[in-house]
C-alpha cells in the first residue's frame, strides 16, 4: 500500500513537474523594442538574431529608422509627446541627452549599472552621458573628426592653420590636387562639427559660460574667418558650401584634394578597390594655433533607456549586451566602427584589421563635447546660419560671429538660463 501511495505521489509530482515546464516553455517572451537609424540596425541584425535564438524568455524587437539623425529624433519624440512610447531602448546621439533628460524621456541608469558604469571606457566616449550627475547613456560606438591627409604628397600632416593653407597652396600650384581642403560645409549639423574643432583649435570653445556662448569672441572670428578664406582663396572650392560627407568623401577618395575633414567611417571607404588614394592616406586632429590644443568633435552613439517602459531591467540587460564587447569587436571587424571599450584599442586581432585604432583612440582623448544643453538643436541653427553665409561670401566674420553670440544668449535666457554678465 506504501509503495501504491509513494507511486501515486511522484506520479503527481512528475506532472505538476511537466505541467510547470510546459508552462514556463509556453510563456510568451517579453519583447524589448529599440529604435535604431537605419545603418546601426543593419549593422546589429546579426547580433540581435544571435541573441534572440540563445534567449527564450527575451526577445528584441528593432524598429530600423531613418538615415538621417534629425528624422530618427524626430520619430522618437513624436511618440513620446504622444505620453506612451512603442520603444523602451533608443540609440542616441551624443548631441540628444541633455534634451530628452530635461524633458523627462529618459530613466536614469544608475540603479542598474552603478556609479563605474563608464570606466572600461576611454576617456573621450565617457563624456556626454550624464545629466546632472545622472546617468542616461550608455555608448555603443565613438565617433570624432579627424583630419584626412595624403601620404604621398607629404611626409607628415600641418599641425596649424597656416601650414595647411601653405601646403594646400604649393600643391596646387604644383598641379598635383585641384584642391587644398574638402569638408562639410553645407548648413546642417556637420557645419557645426567643424566649428567646434576649429574654434578650439584658434584658442576658444563654444558652450554655455560666463561670457556667453564664446561666439562673441575673437577665436571663433578667427576661426570662421579662417573657413571664409579657404574658399575665397580656392583653397576649398566654393561647392563646400553645398559638401556634406558624402561629397567630400567623393572629393577625396577621387585624388582630388589634400587634405579632408571627416569621421572614422570614411577610412574604410577610402581603402576600397577604385579608390584613387587607397593605401595613400593618414589621419590625425584638426590643426591649431600655437599654444591652442588640437580638437576632435565627439560624435559617439549610445543607447538610453527611455521613461515608461514596462519592463525596464529586462531591457537594461538588453542595453548591456547590445553595448558589450561581443557587439562592439563585431562592429569595429565588419563595419569598421570605433569601440568605446578602452583594452579593444590594444587588442592585437582587431589592430591587426585596423590598424587606425591606436590613431583613434589619440583622437578621442581629444576629443570635444558640442555644448550640452536642451536647447542645442536651436543653438547649433542659430550658429550654422551665421556659417553658411560666410562661406557662401557673404558678411565679415567678427560681425556674423557677434551676431550668433547674441542670439544664442538671448535664446538661453528666453528659456531661463543665466548667461553672461
Amino acid at each position: 500500500m506504501s509503495r501504491r501511495l509513494t507511486a501515486i505521489a511522484l506520479g503527481l509530482l512528475l506532472a505538476l513537474a511537466m505541467g510547470l515546464l510546459s508552462w514556463v516553455w509556453a510563456r510568451p517572451a517579453t519583447v524589448v523594442r529599440v529604435l535604431m537609424p537605419a545603418p546601426f540596425a543593419d549593422a546589429t541584425a546579426d547580433l540581435v538574431a544571435t541573441f534572440n535564438r540563445a534567449h527564450r524568455d527575451v526577445r528584441i524587437a528593432v524598429t530600423r529608422g531613418p538615415f538621417e539623425t534629425d528624422a530618427v529624433s524626430d520619430l522618437a519624440i513624436s511618440s513620446l509627446l504622444l505620453g506612451d512610447s512603442p520603444y523602451d531602448l533608443l540609440l542616441m546621439d551624443v548631441t540628444w541627452t541633455a534634451k530628452y533628460a530635461a524633458a523627462g524621456w529618459l530613466e536614469p541608469l544608475d540603479p542598474w549599472l552603478g556609479p563605474e558604469a563608464l570606466e572600461p571606457l576611454v576617456t573621450g566616449a565617457r563624456a556626454g552621458n550624464r545629466i546632472d550627475g545622472r546617468l542616461y547613456r550608455l555608448p555603443l560606438v565613438a565617433d570624432m573628426g579627424l583630419l584626412y591627409w595624403r601620404t604621398d604628397l607629404m611626409a607628415a600632416p600641418p599641425r596649424t592653420p597656416d601650414e595647411l593653407v601653405a601646403i594646400a597652396r604649393a600643391l596646387q600650384q604644383q598641379g598635383k590636387v585641384r584642391w587644398g581642403y574638402v569638408w562639410q560645409g553645407r548648413q546642417y549639423e556637420g557645419l557645426s562639427c567643424v566649428f567646434v574643432e576649429l574654434i578650439s583649435g584658434f584658442g576658444g570653445q563654444w558652450g554655455p559660460g560666463e561670457a556667453g556662448v564664446g561666439l562673441a569672441s575673437p577665436a571663433a572670428a578667427r576661426a570662421a574667418g579662417w573657413l571664409q578664406q579657404l574658399v575665397n582663396e580656392g583653397i576649398s572650392p566654393r561647392a563646400v558650401a553645398n559638401f556634406a560627407e558624402p561629397e567630400a568623401l567623393q572629393s577625396f577618395e577621387a585624388g582630388e584634394a589634400a587634405f579632408m575633414r571627416n569621421w572614422p567611417y570614411a577610412w574604410q571607404e577610402l581603402q576600397r578597390p577604385g579608390s584613387a588614394v587607397a593605401g595613400r592616406v593618414g589621419i590625425t586632429t584638426m590643426v591649431a594655433e600655437p599654444g591652442a590644443a588640437p580638437a576632435a568633435t565627439q560624435g559617439s552613439w549610445g543607447f538610453s533607456l527611455l521613461s515608461g517602459s514596462p519592463h525596464p531591467e529586462t531591457a537594461v540587460t538588453v542595453l548591456r549586451a547590445l553595448t558589450g564587447e561581443a557587439s562592439q569587436r563585431r562592429l569595429v571587424s565588419r563595419y569598421g566602427y570605433t569601440p568605446t571599450l578602452q583594452h579593444l584599442f590594444d587588442d592585437p586581432e582587431l589592430v591587426a584589421e585596423r590598424p587606425q585604432l591606436p590613431q583613434l583612440r589619440q583622437a578621442l582623448d581629444q576629443a570635444v563635447l558640442r555644448p550640452l544643453n536642451p536647447g542645442y538643436a536651436q543653438l547649433s541653427d542659430i550658429l550654422q546660419r551665421q556659417l553658411s553665409a560666410l562661406i557662401s561670401g557673404r558678411g565679415e566674420a567678427a560681425t556674423a560671429m557677434a551676431r550668433a553670440g547674441r542670439e544664442s544668449d538671448l535664446l538661453l535666457r528666453a528659456s531661463g538660463q543665466e548667461v553672461g554678465r
